[in-house]
């Protein structure tokens, strides 16, 4: 390739010569090649799916200058005829090239391609161009598509760092501004000056990809040793370039050990690299907070990143299907790293050192129990997925880390079963002999099967392929002076090896590995004195619940576990009872600021049990209020869209007007459903509810024979949601003694292309009987009574004021307030808003609704919304409606709605969602 870089249009471009070698044994008609940078070219192209997918608009938002894309100009054959190309249905970044004449088994065909390469905007993937000048080049050409089993591999980008491109030759000439400075994975034959620019030459043998940094002032810095050249452009100006040396010769060393000797002789390491898979934990806080040293933090840094260039360049992996091979290894190496040269840190770090921090489990967990948490994370939550599901189908919690944890995990699992380094010794012949070939799990499968003297069938079965859990306990134990006799139990069936342990005064007495325990045991072991027997003692085993997991062999007790008080939260810690207690408040205007205590069991882990209870102090009344609840999640594992049967009880007691309390106790049952597709955003529930209420009187409140009731509430929800649309469906039916009603609520958003956004909500409604002379169980307008407590209303019984103005969207979901404000037999109502600017957007409301002894009426109202924050702070400027103008009035602060939400919580979820 000779490649001209325009520093100022961020373009590249680029005459290549593409010599194919068919060393297949089919006769191909076509290539496929990987244009992968246009990607970046379509608001409808896998990539743009994959950021909708995961609520990131940035990309939908950005213009198509900073977007990227690739022109090609001509392709033509080696006697200079025109190649026809084109791109396959829906991939915008390949492209299939017709050949004139086939390629025959071990024959070979020149091509000639010019094209030009508008660079991205690094915002998207961390590379591309950014506004200090610096370009990070990467999947920027085109190279031919794998070539497995009679076909090409046609995988879209994803921005998953999986380009599956076939190993190349490569020769390279950039021609570039003479003021700038190229770093590379290849090696530097040549340069040039001119008298503007400069030109360098670079090649390299058997590479699948070609990573270039183009920068104004270079940031990197070149290590080398017998082993290897590595330039490495990882920021971290605070530790010394001997102590970065010393590093690089310490990492590179370490892996050779491991791995042996690498078939690439360079390699980089850009601090893009590292942006895009750090080392999560508590190393990303910013490096004031930073509970590790300068240099260890660099260490750490460049050990993660240097193993997975490493692996990259010398394992020829399908990295979608495979990825977790190369993640394994990655991670069971770090894992080997730090107990070699940090076997004393722990995973918070020189924290650990705090006294007023001992009593927490998580401050004295090991560095490398760290990984074990992240993947079980995901399991408590019953959103692992298989190892051996393909990259793409991942959610982003999974990839980027939980899956990456467990692949490490189970290879040390695999380690600590077989011993004598097998594993080891496997992965270095697997690698060796597969450096210049195509290789997949089945053949790494066949080096670790033939190298084992144990079966190990279960592990690639059920640990790679399944996301089967692993559980065993404890059943019944009987000892006499000489021998216990244990009962051990499978809980979960999965038929996989489990340590046991013998103990005396914490130190290991006995250690033997059991296999063939399919539900459930009973052994035999001498008692050598032991006072304490454990299963998966030092957590070996990717085990899902610890906490069943050793029997005391003192006094009558066999389980005796200690009440432990901790402040905020903790990790699950297996020996002790762990209460949780978190200071908590809330406000109402009635109760005014309610301060309390949440006493609770929920530790950072989802747990089958948990429950909460707060009792709190209302500055206003002087009286206590409060809440509780109480939660047992049964997570369906078995294939299916039902995942989770959710069984909760919930009351609270609190003031809903100035002198008088009200009180609910609601049972609830909810079944929850999603698709097997884990990526797909698609949620469904069936929620059963009886909600019993009990409201004290009060000359306040005027609505007559509303103080006690109870009604019966179904709900089916629909919700389909990701960056760029959402749809959901909400059907509601609700029975009680004096009344009976049925509702449908249906959202609809979308984002176009244009960047302007849509959104309707359609809401109907219908009484089946009614035998109450109140409105108080009436559909409201523009806002509902909450009669079942559902929102978190300010001021729940104001109808006039600052707190009266409060919106929820529900109902009718009108935004002024109409004479008419209720129905008593039925409603229905349109709402849409569209953006004029960013978060400026326009409102319009119309419905119609009648009321008994009147007939149906038509309103209508329309205006400003200021959409700040959405769910959590909003605003409607009324503009006009069934009133007339709105703006006339003199008190047109009173007509302006806003919504506010004091829940964390739900600021949070706008955070999370594109991770689960």
């Amino acid at each position: 390739m000779t490649v001209r870089v325009n520093t100022e249009e961020k373009t590249l471009l680029i005459k290549q010569i593409l010599t194919y070698n068919n060393t297949s044994n089919d006769t191909l008609n076509h290539i496929i090649l990987n244009d992968w940078n246009n990607a970046f070219s379509s608001k409808s192209s896998a990539l743009a799916k994959k950021y909708s997918d995961e609520f990131v608009r940035a990309f939908h938002l950005a213009t198509e200058k900073e977007r990227g894309f690739t022109e090609i100009k001509t392709i033509v054959d080696n006697d200079f005829q025109a190649i026809n190309w084109n791109r396959p249905k829906g991939k915008v970044d390949l492209i299939k090239l017709e050949l004139n004449q086939p390629i025959l088994p071990c024959s070979k065909q020149t091509f000639t391609l010019v094209y030009i390469v508008k660079i991205p905007d690094s915002k998207f993937t961390k590379y591309g161009y950014n506004n200090d000048g610096r370009i990070v080049l990467k999947n920027w050409y085109l190279n031919p598509a794998r070539f497995e089993h009679k076909k090409f591999i046609q995988y879209s980008n994803e921005n998953l760092d999986d380009i599956p491109n076939a190993f190349s030759d490569f020769e390279i000439e950039f021609e570039l501004p003479k003021d700038y400075t190229l770093s590379s994975n290849l090696q530097e034959i040549n340069s040039v000056e001119l008298i503007d620019t400069k030109k360098v030459l670079l090649n390299s043998k058997n590479k699948n990809e070609v990573v270039i940094t183009i920068e104004p002032k270079s940031t990197y810095q070149t290590y080398r040793n017998e082993i290897i050249e590595v330039s490495c452009g990882i920021e971290d100006a605070r530790v010394k370039e001997i102590d970065k040396a010393i590093i690089f010769d310490k990492v590179s060393r370490f892996t050779a050990s491991k791995l042996g000797l690498p078939l690439t002789s360079k390699i980089i390491i850009t601090q893009e690299d590292y942006a895009r898979q750090p080392f999560y934990g508590l190393n990303q806080l910013p490096s004031f907070l930073s509970p590790f040293s300068n240099e260890l933090m660099f260490e750490l840094k460049f050990l993660k990143t240097y193993l997975n260039n490493y692996l990259k360049e010398n394992l020829n992996l399908n990295q979608r299907r495979d990825y977790w091979i190369a993640d394994g290894i990655q991670m069971f190496l770090m894992m080997q790293y730090a107990d070699e040269y940090f076997p004393e840190l722990k995973m918070t770090g020189n924290v650990a050192h705090l006294k007023i921090l001992k009593p927490y489990h998580f401050i004295n967990l090991d560095f490398n129990q760290q990984y074990n948490y992240l993947y079980m994370l995901m399991a408590r939550k019953n959103l692992d997925q298989p190892l051996n599901e393909p990259k793409n189908r991942l959610i982003k919690f999974n990839e980027q880390i939980a899956s990456k944890y467990r692949a490490g995990l189970s290879l040390k699992y695999l380690d600590s079963y077989l011993g004598n380094d097998i594993v080891h010794k496997s992965i270095q012949e697997y690698i060796q002999e597969n450096q210049f070939f195509g290789t997949n799990s089945r053949q790494f499968e066949t080096v670790l099967v033939k190298n084992s003297p144990k079966d190990i069938n279960w592990f690639f079965r059920t640990v790679i392929e399944t996301r089967d859990l692993i559980d065993y306990k404890f059943g019944k134990v009987t000892k006499t002076k000489d021998s216990i006799s244990v009962n051990i139990i499978n809980k979960t069936n999965t038929n996989v090896p489990i340590s046991l342990y013998q103990l005396k005064n914490n130190e290991v007495v006995n250690k033997l590995w059991l296999t063939e325990i399919k539900t459930d045991s009973t052994i035999v072991l001498p008692r050598l004195d032991a006072d304490k027997i454990t299963l998966n003692y030092n957590n070996e085993v990717p085990e899902y619940n610890l906490r069943n997991n050793w029997k005391s062999l003192k006094g009558f007790f066999f389980n005796n576990r200690p009440l432990k008080l901790i402040f905020f939260r903790d990790l699950e810690e297996p020996y002790y009872n762990q209460i949780f207690y978190v200071p908590e408040v809330e406000f109402n205007i009635y109760d005014g600021i309610a301060l309390g205590m949440r006493i609770n069991n929920k530790s950072i882990l989802n747990k089958p049990f948990t429950f909460s209870v707060t009792p709190m102090y209302s500055s206003n009344t002087g009286s206590i209020v409060g809440k509780f609840s109480a939660i047992i999640d049964d997570n369906i594992r078995e294939k299916g869209k039902l995942y989770n049967i959710r069984y909760m009880v919930t009351g609270s007691r609190f003031h809903y007007t100035k002198d008088a309390f009200y009180t609910n106790f609601i049972p609830v049952v909810q079944f929850r459903f999603r698709d097997e597709n884990f990526r797909v955003n698609k949620n469904e529930f069936v929620q059963l509810r009886q909600v019993y209420v009990n409201r004290e009187k009060s000359p306040f409140v005027t609505d007559l024979n509303t103080q006690n009731y109870n009604i019966f509430n179904a709900k089916y929800g629909n919700y389909q949601s990701e960056g760029t649309k959402h749809f959901s469906l909400l059907n509601d039916l609700q029975i009680a003694n004096s009344f009976g009603k049925i509702s449908t609520e249906i959202h609809y958003r979308k984002l176009f292309e244009n960047n302007r956004q849509i959104s309707f909500r359609f809401f109907a409604g219908a009484f089946m009987y009614r035998s109450v002379n109140t409105d108080f169980f009436s559909f409201g307008l523009d806002r509902p009574n909450d009669y079942m407590f559902d929102y978190n209303l300010l001021g729940r019984s104001e109808t006039t004021g600052i707190y009266s103005q409060q919106y929820v969207y529900a109902e009718g979901g009108f935004k002024s307030k109409l004479d008419t404000r209720f129905a008593n037999q039925w409603m229905t109502t349109v709402n849409g808003t569209f953006n004029i600017w960013n978060w400026i957007q326009i409102y319009g409301d119309a419905g119609m609704f009648k009321n008994q002894y009147s007939s149906a009426k038509f309103v209508y109202d329309s205006g400003l919304h200021l959409n700040l924050v959405p769910d959590y702070f909003e605003l409607f400027l009324p503009v006009y409606s069934s009133n007339g103008l709105e703006l006339n009035s003199n008190k047109y602060g009173e007509k302006i709605r806003f919504v506010v939400t004091l829940s964390p919580k739900i600021l949070v979820s706008l955070f999370t969602r594109k991770w689960f």
